[in-house]
């Protein structure tokens, strides 16, 4: 093994994220869902050939299908530009200048190093500019970035840039709470262990603010 491919194994293994942006080639979505479905399809009946599954057997007939269905359609749909929530904002008439918390948000993503599941709770929190978004809505966004090969941290980044975005302000925070299958199914095996990320913006920089922000979670850790 070479000194770059040690390198990009021990990123892989030490699960480091490379960039804030998530890796897609340019032509990324020049093949239909309906192409890269067959084209996944035909791989996943080799993975299992290779691995000695026989799939004549009725249980393992439609694997390679629904698992290539799975990858397009669902747990990979967030490559997708297409499937991104409209974001629709709305003005904060009733000028609520206090922060709101949305906490407890289901995360279901994939370690691109293994492709094994993450699995947590995100909180995210904003202090509105003027501007206020649909509760719901920042539940799609968390959904929309997860539903792809990810990195924890730059998940984070990737919810908080499109809410900044979304609302017009800086005031933007969020802190993921998730179990990697990667560390709890193979290598060292912990099941008890988890990972915390956080990225904060604007005034959520500011101790007292990033405080009652942790406050609201109950999250008992330090930034």
């Amino acid at each position: 093994m070479t000194n770059h491919e040690e390198h990009n194994d021990d990123i892989g293994n030490n699960h480091i994220g490379t960039s804030d942006q998530t890796p897609l080639r340019k032509d990324a979505f020049e093949k239909t869902d309906e192409e890269k479905i067959e084209i996944i399809k035909k791989n996943i009946e080799n993975i299992l050939t290779t691995l000695g599954m026989d799939l004549t057997d009725d249980s393992l007939k439609k694997t390679p299908d629904r698992v290539a269905k799975m990858f397009v359609k669902e747990i990979f749909g967030g490559l997708n530009p297409n499937k991104k929530p409209s974001s629709s904002t709305f003005e904060n008439k009733y000028k609520y200048n206090e922060m709101l918390v949305e906490k407890n948000i289901t995360v279901y993503s994939t370690c691109e190093h293994h492709l094994l599941p993450i699995v947590g709770r995100a909180h995210i929190a904003y202090i509105s500019n003027g501007t206020v978004v649909g509760l719901s809505k920042m539940n799609r966004i968390v959904d929309y970035f997860a539903k792809r090969p990810q990195v924890q941290e730059r998940l984070t980044i990737q919810i908080v840039k499109e809410l900044k975005k979304v609302l017009n302000t800086d005031n933007v925070a969020c802190i993921i709470d998730a179990k990697h299958l990667c560390v709890n199914s193979r290598g060292i095996r912990d099941i008890e262990s988890s990972t915390v990320t956080a990225e904060f913006g604007g005034k959520f920089k500011e101790e007292s603010t990033k405080r009652e922000f942790l406050d609201y979670i109950k999250l008992e850790t330090s930034f």
